[in-house]
Formats: structure tokens, C-alpha cells, sequence
């Protein structure tokens, strides 16, 4: 079948005469002049719709309504998007690798070929949240946590070595290398793809057709990568599934938001600031479902690594992108970071030859990004960035330097209802004695056999633990040499860190040990406690590693305020430590700054950082780096040769501990015991017809006058009343797990040691464990438990269990769950605003899925949330407009039974109706957040996993001869 747009693949050529071929964008513009007006990032999704434009899944009708798109107009239409490839974590990426041997196992049960499951793009998985930081402060540390890290993981990671084995496009970054985004940046992105063209009718050689990378990851954080340019954003792992399975990601058409940066950032100011300058904005914007595509000559003069800093946030500022363009600085990246010159030279020419290379109104525009319509424009001079710190509890939430003492002890006494934290005022700088062990260090090494207990006095606003850690800024050399620059000068006015305080280095990259250790700067790092303690995504994520006993007992016994200060970018209630209830994010010299400070009560624009040598006074002025400072040892950072000697080790020394890691071998999983790994229920009952049973009717009366649907929902308790904010931190099993934990009894159940229990994240593969922690994390609220005395409200996954003779009982959501399930009743949870913020969790949604929970009613959704809750067949309805669950008056006692449109029509309305316990009944209009035509296939087969199985299981189109 010739192809509708044969018209535009054109030839281009290389800067050394190579040749290629692309599907051209200006073009295509002859016929559709408004691409001339489209934004850059919206163009490169048209040009893989363009070159992907098969007449079946991509339409030209497709092609012409992308093409079109206006700025202002009504989102209706969705775009079917075929990416490059994918990238994943290892936390999302095992139950990924689960689902495809499920898949296979299925497959051979069924007496199909399991070779048919197969991902048709490149899959590259990054190992690294899975590191701890168990040991801190020592030269040692890295070593320990890494040895701890592939003790609890054995079984883990020789399911991956099946899965490199077993599928030929598969591929593994083994532990040690750094973080998903930074691997992504520095290795796995190649600019431009080719694919290779069989030879012409007269028998002549074809030139390579070109194209754009693009790829949807496993991780919300996966739009770092658009500040190269590259399309792409994190998606949950039921979408990413069906993306190496041959299906597009389909989204709806987006708005654009236009970010024009001008000037340039001040003295002292960092990448940092300027992120938390722009999530405050965006989030006011709200630009939840947007693009958001930078320009101006501001944007022109960023560094690449402060672009990727900015591009990396776009989840907590809500957007689905934060889109920088190619220019200049993105090929001098290239070039620092290793890549050869045919792939440069490829990636200027195609970008150069698409009318897709510069910044829009800055001096390396072309000539056709002069008229860019964008949806609406947001402005910032970089002029008036200042230093900032986020928190205590959202990275939204910018404090000024200069205001954070102030910040927190107001924070400190306001109830809960105004983001506070609902303590007496008089206890702030109250102290309470905690006797540690003290930490050795090179001054004082602990006696041989001994350590000697010193009293420690700790207070409200303590920072128990400092991080320098994350995807946002150890990506970052700018930041990562200021720390590095601020520790020098503090190790020589004399200040320290107290050893109590869990300070910790955790790059994305060991090109960051490199540069450190080549300027001279890591030895001070180390000085004040900031030794490598891993190269992965520790802090951020909640992998600390845990507090010394007696901080975590003087905490919960006295209900302290207490403090992490972390170079990450989340900073959610419970995330960094259960223990720890402010969390702020800060620069990495902030982090080693307040780490000696010891309490964000210390204010460090007026107040000394601390005393150094003589009692000194030292302030935060007198040790901070200079930009010229900065800026002379930024070449140490960029060096092509050193970052191609350390990726080649990928393959050739991925490092002894890897290398004695054994996996099964053949196509198909074999399955063995394992508390880690386990085939999941989500293909149990498969069976290749279409169609999938829904929630079941209890017997309670529908909606009189309304045609019900197979997708209706009758006869159903409530699970959960939840207020705003609910993030996928709060639905997903994160974080550690409590012995008295419906998890943490079933794996002691099962033979499992407290001290062996690891994190939830690392358990993924195993749906036994992740169901029982769905919902438990230790600070949600379910506001349908009655509160306290004191009006405050009990933390933690429980719920209120309606029983069938009249009878309620307080019980762990699991178990509540469990009831209902045994009794075939289902259950709905309601929600308020932005419910599924957060990292893109698939089990937030596979969770809820095995839970029996049918729907999730809430006033709005994070985008990913939303999609996966379709993809595994958990309905999204969302109040109207004014309307929440508690203007409905629901308390928790309610049967609930909810009637979409029969046809599922997409955002169409469906009605909910209200049973109270004394038998009245109210009428709601909701809007049924299933958002795509795409969509409702999905979940009228059961979810996203069985519509794809059944496709690539089904009947395989013929190749006509051409």
C-alpha cells in the first residue's frame, strides 16, 4: 500500500555529503500551510504521524487534524504517537518485564508461539532505585550499599538477566551506572535514528530514512530529555507496554504553553532557583495536560544541563513536556558528552533540514519559527530569579531564602487545613535529649571495639538528613561544583557537620565522581559527611535508608517536627522518611549549607551558617562560590572521551557483583518461589474473545429511566472519602515496609525477616506484596474515619467496613477490601482535586484494580493517573464543576451505584446515584473522564494488557507483495 504522503520523503545530506532521507516537514507544509505556525515540540509529534501513517491505527485524517492544529482550540481529538523507543526504571520496569513473561506464559498456554510477545522498539532499562543508603559518611560507603543493594536483589535482578536473554530487544544498564534520566541524556539518547531501506526496483542502494528520537519511560521524570530536544514523557507501565508492543500512545490533542525566558540569572543564583521559580509558576498556570515549550533569548542562553534541570520538573509543574529546542548548545552537549561526528553531523542536518533547529526569538531562530502560535504565553526575566528553597510538604511551594526560618515556625503552629503542621507554639525550640552513638570520623576514629555514647539534644527543625541526590540536579555540573566549591571553603573557616545529620552524594553519573575528583573538590564533600553513597535515585524516592534508632524513637515518642534537605525533586508527606515531616528541596550547595546549619529555624541570609575556626562566626556570604568561580571548572565536566571510556563498561566491565548475577534461561519464565517475582493474576482468566466482565450488581436498584450499561457500577460501598492532593506517593506502595502492615505480616507469613523485608519499590514484581500496601501509606487520610477529640485526623490506609447486618468496624483497607471482594460487593473511592499527582506509578492503578475498587470519583486527575486507571479497567468520573463529595454531604455509610453512557462515550456524562443509610436517594450528574475513542476499547476489554495480548495473539496480517 503506497504511502499518502509518498510526496514528502526528500533527500538531505550531512555537512560531509552523507546521505538520507526524511519525511519532510516544510513539505508537507505546502499542503498544510499552517505547520508553518505549529510549536517545534508539537511539529516532531506530526512527523512521526506523518512517517507512521499506515492507513489503519494512523489515518491521514490524522496527519491533516495535527497538522491543523489551532492554539485556542476545544481538545477533543486524540493523537496516535509511535515513539522511537522506551526507556524504564528498574522500580517500574520489573513488573513491566512481569507482565511480558505473564504474557508469554500465557501464550504457550494458549499453544501460540511466545516469540509473538516481542518489544518492537529498543528497551533499555536503567537499575537505579534500588540502591539504599544504608552506610553514610565513610570512603566505604558506596561499596557497602552496593553489596547491601545486590543481597536484597538477587532474585530481582536474575529476572532481568532472563529477560536480556529471552528478548532480543530488551536491553539492561546493570546497578552502579547512575539514574535512568542522566543515562538517558549522557547515552541512550542518539538525536536522529536511521532505519535502513531495502534496495530500489532497478536494484540501486536507497538512502537511510532519518527520523527524530522520541520515547515515553517509566518514570515522570522522563521529560529531562526534552531539554535536548527530544520529544518524550513518563507514562505509566501499562502504557509503556503497549508502546513496545506496536501501539501508539494516544493522547489528546494539548494546548501549548509558551515559557518566554529573557535576561539572565543573577549573581549566586542557581538552576535550582530558577526550577522552583518556574514549578511556582506553571502551577499557578496550570498547565496540567499542556506542552510547555521554552523561547526567547533568554532560553537561547541557558546551558544545556540548567535546560535539562528545568525540562526535568515538568511533572510537578503538571505538564505533560517542558520543551527546549535544538540549537548551538544542544550540539556542544553532544559533543562534551562522547557522541561521534557522523551522529552530530546527522542530528544538525535533519533538524537544520526540518526547520527545526534554533530558538524561537532568539538570534539562532530560522526563518520559519517566526509567527509560532502558541495557546498562551507565560514570561519570566531570568533577572528576577532569587535563592529559594520548596516545602515543607510540595515542590510547588517556594519559600525565599531569606523567608524559610520564618516559613516554618509559622508552618510549625497552623493546623493541618492550612498546610501546618498543628503544633503549640511554645514546643519549637524546646529541646529533647536523644543519646547516639557518635559517628567516627578522621579527627576522632571510634576506639577499636567501642563507641562512646554522647548525649544529643534534638529539637523541631532539626535537618536529620541532607541529600545531595536526584535526577534534577546531579545532572547538573554547575550545582554539583558549587556544593563541591562551598564544602571547600567551609572545610577551611573551620565549620563541620554534626555526625548525626545523614548526609549523603548520590549522583546520576560517575562522570560526576570524575570531574569532583579531578578538581579537588570531592575530599571536602567528604570532609563534611558528604561521601559517595551510591549512583541511583536514593533520597528522592525514600530510599534513605533509615535514621539511627534513637532519632526515630525521640521523634515518635515527643511527635518532632523534624527536617530533610534534599537536591531532589519531590518532597512529599512520608516519601523521604515516615518519620521526617518537612522535607524541603534546595540546591546542592543549599543542601551542604543547611546540613551544617543543622535546623531551617537558622536563618542563613541573616544568621551565621555556623562557627568555624576560633568560634568564628561564619556566614553563608563568605563561603559561597562565585559564578566565575563556577564557570572555570565547568571544562572538567564536559569531556567526550571520558564519558565514551565509561558507558563502553556497560557491556565490557558492568562490574563483578553484575557479572555473578545467574538467570534462568529459554522464551518463556519458568516461574520459581520467590517473594520478589511473581507471575501476576492479570492473564488468569484470558480468553481471546473480546469482552470483559465488569463490576458485578449486588441486587441494589440501579437508576430508574437510565439504560444500563455493562460498565455500570451497582450496589457499592465506599472505600475512601480523601481530600486534595492525593498523590500516587499516598495510592502506591512506596517506601519502607511496616512490620505491622498487611505486607509486612504477609511476608513475615511467608518466611521473610524484618531486617530482609527491603522497600516496596523493590518488590514490584510481586502483586502479593503491592496490593497489601496499596493505600498504606502512613499520612493519607481517610476523611471517612471519624476524627479525633483534638479534630485531627488518624493517618494511615484504613477505612470504615460497612458490614451487611448493619455493622461497621475500623480495618486496614486490604482487609476491608478482602470482605468486600469475598461477598461480591463492589467499591468506589472518592476523591478532591489533582488525585494521582506524582511519579507515574502503574501499581497506584493496579492496586487499586486488584482491591475490587470499580471507580475513582474525583474534582480532577493527574493525566497519568487517569490514563492508567482506564488501562487497567478501574473506571475515572470526575464532580462537576463547584460539586465535590462534600458538597454531596457523603459521610462514608452510602451505597453508591454509578451509570456511564452506554455507548462510553468519551467525556460524556454518566449519573451517580446516592443511597443513604435511611434509605433516601439523591440524583448526580458526573463527567465520565475516559477521554479517548482508544480508550473505551481498552476498557471494555478488561484493560490495556488484554486489547494488546489479544492483538498480537490474533490473527497476523498478510504481507501483500509490492
Amino acid at each position: 500500500m503506497p504511502h499518502a504522503f509518498a510526496s514528502t520523503l526528500r533527500p538531505f545530506e550531512t555537512a560531509s555529503g552523507k546521505a538520507g532521507q526524511l519525511y519532510s516537514l516544510p513539505h508537507l507544509a505546502r499542503q498544510f500551510p499552517n505547520i508553518r505556525r505549529l510549536p517545534l515540540s508539537l511539529r516532531i509529534v506530526l512527523e512521526s504521524v506523518l512517517r507512521n501513517c499506515d492507513g489503519r491505527k494512523l489515518t491521514p485524517s490524522h496527519v491533516a487534524q495535527l497538522a491543523n492544529w489551532q492554539p485556542q482550540a476545544e481538545r477533543t481529538a486524540e493523537i496516535p504517537f509511535v515513539v522511537s523507543r522506551v526507556v524504564l526504571q528498574d522500580f517500574t520496569g520489573v513488573p513491566l518485564l512481569a507482565d511480558l513473561a505473564a504474557m508469554r506464559s500465557t501464550a504457550a498456554a494458549l499453544g501460540a508461539d511466545p516469540a509473538r510477545i516481542e518489544p518492537l522498539v529498543p528497551v533499555d532499562l536503567v537499575v537505579d532505585h534500588s540502591i539504599m543508603v544504608d552506610d553514610y559518611g565513610h570512603k566505604n560507603s558506596l561499596d557497602l550499599n552496593m553489596k547491601l543493594e545486590f543481597q536484597r536483589n538477587r532474585e530481582r535482578y536474575e529476572f532481568m538477566k532472563w529477560g536480556m536473554q529471552a528478548f532480543d530487544t530488551f536491553g539492561v544498564v546493570p546497578p552502579g551506572f547512575g539514574i535512568v534520566h542522566q543515562v538517558n541524556l549522557e547515552f541512550l539518547a542518539r538525536g536522529v535514528h536511521k532505519a535502513k531501506q531495502p534496495r530500489a526496483a532497478d536494484g540501486s542502494k536507497q538512502a537511510p530514512i532519518y527520523y527524530p528520537d522520541t520515547l515515553v519511560g517509566t518514570d515522570s521524570h522522563t521529560t529531562m530529555i526534552n531539554g535536548i530536544g527530544v520529544v518524550g514523557w513518563g507514562v505509566g507501565g501499562i502504557e509503556a507496554e503497549a508502546a513496545m508492543l506496536g501501539q501508539p500512545v494516544y493522547f489528546l490533542t494539548p494546548d501549548v504553553v509558551g515559557f518566554e525566558l529573557t535576561g539572565a540569572l543573577c549573581e549566586g543564583v542557581t538552576a535550582t532557583d530558577l526550577v522552583l521559580r518556574v514549578t511556582e509558576m506553571l502551577r499557578r498556570e496550570k498547565v496540567v495536560g499542556s506542552f510547555v515549550e521554552f523561547f526567547g533569548e533568554g532560553t537561547e542562553n541557558l546551558a544545556l544541563p540548567d535546560r535539562a534541570t528545568i525540562a526535568n520538573m515538568a511533572p510537578e509543574y503538571g505538564a505533560t513536556m517542558g520543551f527546549f529546542p535544538v540549537d548551538a548548545r544542544t550540539l556542544d552537549y553532544f559533543k562534551g558528552t562522547g557522541r561521534t561526528k557522523a551522529e552530530i553531523e546527522a542530528f544538525e542536518a535533519y533538524f537544520r533540514a526540518q526547520g527545526l533547529f534554533g530558538v524561537p526569538g532568539g538570534k539562532s531562530a530560522s526563518a520559519e519559527m517566526k509567527d509560532i502560535a502558541y495557546t498562551r504565553v507565560v514570561k519570566l526575566d531570568l533577572r528576577d530569579v532569587t535563592p529559594s528553597l520548596a516545602g515543607p510538604k510540595r515542590p510547588q511551594d517556594r519559600i525565599e531564602l531569606g523567608h524559610v526560618a520564618d516559613k516554618f515556625t509559622e508552618l510549625f503552629s497552623l493546623p493541618g487545613t492550612a498546610n501546618g503542621f498543628n503544633k503549640d507554639a511554645a514546643t519549637l525550640h524546646m529541646l529533647y535529649p536523644a543519646p547516639v552513638h557518635v559517628t567516627a570520623t578522621a579527627e576522632t576514629p571510634a576506639k577499636k571495639g567501642k563507641a562512646e555514647p554522647t548525649p544529643l539534644l534534638v529539637q523541631n527543625g532539626d535537618v536529620l538528613i541532607a541529600a545531595i541526590t536526584s535526577c534534577t540536579n546531579t545532572s547538573n555540573p554547575s550545582v554539583l561544583l558549587a556544593a563541591g566549591l562551598l564544602a571547600k571553603k567551609a572545610v577551611k573557616a573551620g565549620l563541620t557537620v554534626a555526625p548525626h545529620i545523614k548526609t549523603s552524594l548520590a549522583p546520576g553519573s560517575r562522570i560526576v565522581t570524575e570531574y569532583l575528583q579531578e578538581t579537588g573538590l570531592l575530599p571536602y564533600l567528604e570532609k563534611l559527611g558528604f561521601s559517595l553513597a551510591g549512583y541511583g535515585c536514593t533520597t528522592c524516592i525514600g530510599n534513605a535508608g533509615d535514621l539511627a534508632p534513637e532519632l526515630n524513637a525521640v521523634i515518635t515518642e515527643n511527635d518532632l517536627v523534624c527536617a530533610a534537605v534534599l537536591s531532589g525533586n519531590r518532597n512529599f508527606e512520608a516519601r523521604i522518611h515516615p518519620n521526617l515531616k518537612a522535607n524541603f528541596l534546595a540546591s546542592p550547595p543549599l543542601v551542604v549549607a543547611f546540613a551544617i546549619a543543622g535546623n531551617v529555624t537558622r536563618d542563613l541570609m541573616t544568621q551565621p551558617v555556623g562557627q568555624g575556626k576560633g568560634g568564628k562566626d561564619v556566614y553563608l556570604g563568605d563561603i559561597w562560590p562565585s559564578s566565575d568561580e563556577i564557570y572555570k571548572l565547568l571544562k572538567f565536566a564536559m569531556n567526550g572521551k571520558a564519558f565514551r571510556a565509561n558507558y563502553a563498561k556497560v557491556k565490557s566491565e558492568p562490574g563483578k557483583l553484575w557479572e555473578k548475577i545467574k538467570g534462568v534461561s529459554g522464551q518463556t519464565y519458568t516461574w520459581p518461589a520467590s517473594t520478589y517475582i511473581a507471575k501476576p493474576p492479570f492473564f488468569d482468566t484470558f480468553a481471546m474473545e473480546k469482552g470483559a466482565a465488569r463490576a458485578d450488581s449486588t441486587g441494589a436498584k440501579g437508576i430508574k429511566g437510565s439504560k444500563v450499561s455493562a460498565e455500570a457500577v451497582q450496589g457499592a460501598r465506599i472505600m475512601a472519602l480523601f481530600g486534595d492532593s492525593i498523590t500516587t506517593d499516598h495510592i502506591s506502595p512506596a517506601g519502607n515496609i511496616k512490620e505491622s502492615s498487611p505486607a509486612g505480616l504477609w511476608l513475615l507469613a511467608n518466611g521473610v525477616q524484618k531486617a530482609d523485608f527491603n522497600s516496596y519499590g523493590a518488590r514490584r514484581g510481586n502483586h502479593e506484596v503491592m496490593v497489601r500496601g496499596t493505600f498504606a501509606n502512613v499520612r493519607i487520610k481517610n476523611l471517612m474515619v471519624p476524627p479525633k477529640e483534638d479534630g485531627s485526623r488518624e493517618e494511615g490506609g484504613v477505612t470504615v467496613y460497612q458490614g451487611a447486618d448493619g455493622s461497621v468496624e475500623k480495618l486496614s483497607i486490604f482487609d476491608a477490601a478482602t470482605r468486600y471482594q469475598a461477598a461480591g460487593i463492589p467499591t468506589v473511592v472518592f476523591a478532591g482535586e489533582e488525585y494521582g499527582t506524582g511519579s507515574s506509578r502503574d501499581w497506584a492503578a493496579k492496586g487499586t484494580q486488584l482491591l475490587g475498587i470499580k471507580a475513582v470519583v474525583a474534582q480532577s486527575f493527574e493525566r497519568i493517573h487517569r490514563s492508567n486507571l482506564v488501562g487497567m479497567g478501574v473506571l475515572p468520573l470526575q464532580f462537576k464543576a463547584g460539586e465535590s463529595w462534600k458538597s454531596l454531604g457523603l459521610t462514608g455509610n452510602e451505597t453508591i451505584s454509578i451509570v456511564p453512557d452506554a455507548d462510553l462515550t468519551p467525556q460524556s456524562e454518566a449519573q451517580l446515584l446516592v443511597t443513604r443509610a435511611d434509605g433516601t436517594q439523591t440524583r448526580h450528574t458526573l463527567l465520565l473522564r475516559i477521554d479517548t475513542p482508544v480508550e473505551v476499547d481498552y476498557y471494555r476489554a478488561g484493560g490495556i494488557l488484554p486489547f494488546v495480548l489479544r492483538q498480537l495473539l490474533g490473527p497476523q496480517p498478510v504481507s501483500l507483495p509490492k
